[in-house]
């Protein structure tokens, strides 16, 4: 990772599980998308490491899958062409980070969008599913109407999260507008 550089809620996010991920940790990308993300955790865990990564659509899998396999990295990689609220039904270790890239798929139909009552049950599952200092990641893009309900509703749910047992940070850009995207980040206490 080059120059910290203060430029998306992404690279936020990205910045903060670099800090976090270590060789051999078992990490998840709760929403697989084109596979960046998935492919940057499975460079983070290394050989010794898995990534289970989620997309309930079977194009983000394949494209997923591609990037990984042009980056020799398919076999770090756990592909489950599912919904992230079924997270805890397909992980039986402890995790050490989550990734969540909440919206549509880049460059796919924009009419699929995460909603909040998957993604509040993915989030309950990833933030049990934690080791202790392990990191969520969840970056939010409230410029249409689904992502605007997530980004209240996670506001709410996050805040009501027992400061004894996580701590919450959230980040957004003052400058960019009200509907620039939002990056938050929990960390599970000892």
């Amino acid at each position: 990772m080059g120059p910290f550089e203060l430029k998306s809620a992404r690279y936020l996010a990205a910045d903060h599980l670099a800090r976090v991920i270590r060789e051999g940790d078992a990490v998840a990308d709760a929403t697989a998308g084109n596979g960046h993300d998935t492919c940057f955790l499975a460079e983070l865990a290394g050989a010794a490491g898995r990534v289970y990564a989620f997309d309930i659509q079977a194009s983000a899998i394949e494209s997923t899958a591609e990037r990984l396999a042009e980056s020799g990295l398919s076999s770090r990689v756990t592909l489950l062409n599912t919904g992230h609220e079924h997270m805890a039904e397909h992980i039986r270790e402890p995790l050490r980070a989550v990734m969540f890239n909440l919206g549509w798929l880049p460059g796919g139909n924009k009419q699929i969008t995460t909603q909040w009552e998957t993604t509040r049950r993915a989030l309950e599952q990833a933030l049990s599913l934690l080791m202790p200092l392990g990191v969520c990641t969840v970056c939010v893009y409230p410029g249409h109407a689904s992502g605007e309900e997530e980004r209240q509703r996670l506001t709410e749910y996050l805040a009501s999260l027992r400061p004894q047992e996580y701590n919450v940070l959230h980040e957004k850009f003052l400058n960019a507008g009200a509907f620039a995207p939002e990056c938050f980040v929990i960390q599970r206490m000892e």
